[in-house]
């Protein structure tokens, strides 16, 4: 896939998310459901229209950073040599939020089901293929497992990727996992995975980093 076709792609996206707020908010109260406990049940809400086009607005301006991050990138002008990775990241960020607007968008409508049944499977595969994805990322400023020792040694990142990609997979498989669990322990399930392998990659690239010494 193409810059060109990706951007199509999330324009395309968010053009739809748009014209689904537009369609709905006639039949919206002043105040719509904006927030979930793990319970999946309504806790909290927010003004219609933030209520209705702040995620649409998020995703646009999402776009606008997935354009300038290439420009701007000291380490790799134009992410070249994985730029393709770099977009498919994007495209699955703008994908889930979009998912995330449709289910609120629903329950808003009075559909029943429960939320937090909903987005966990699809949290969970996004964190699966993140995992996939990070391999393959190479050195930049912007996007991956960014600490001192990575950004400042090829060696330190690559390494700490391959790592930081099995740690997501398993992380994500957890978060799966989780769907089925207790609600009072799902929490857990969810926010332990990603601060645990966020905590190891930080480590591990430290003590790469002092192994490998200080050249790129």
């Amino acid at each position: 896939m193409t810059p060109r076709f990706v951007g199509i792609l999330l324009f395309i996206i968010i053009i739809a998310c748009f014209a689904a707020g537009i369609v709905v908010y006639p039949y919206f109260p002043s105040i719509i459901i904006s927030h979930w406990n793990a319970q999946g049940i309504a806790n909290g809400g927010i003004g219609k229209f933030w209520g209705v086009f702040l995620l649409p607005f998020i995703m646009l301006l999402l776009v606008g950073v997935w354009a300038l991050l290439p420009w701007i990138d000291p380490i790799a002008p134009g992410f070249k040599g994985f730029r393709y990775i770099y977009d498919f990241i994007f495209f699955l960020i703008i994908a889930f939020l979009a998912y995330v607007y449709a289910l609120t968008l629903a329950a808003n409508a009075s559909l029943r089901f429960d939320m937090f049944t909903m987005i966990l499977p699809a949290l969970a595969a996004f964190i699966f293929i993140l995992g996939a994805l990070m391999p393959y990322l190479k050195r930049n400023w912007f996007v991956g497992i960014r600490t001192p020792w990575t950004i400042s040694n090829d060696v330190v990142w690559d390494k700490t990727h391959r790592l930081a990609g099995m740690l997501f997979e398993i992380a994500g498989v957890v978060i799966l996992i989780a769907s089925f669990a207790p609600r009072a322990a799902a929490v857990w399930f969810i926010a332990a995975p990603i601060i645990i392998v966020a905590l190891i990659c930080v480590v591990y690239s430290y003590f790469l980093y002092r192994a490998n010494g200080r050249t790129s």
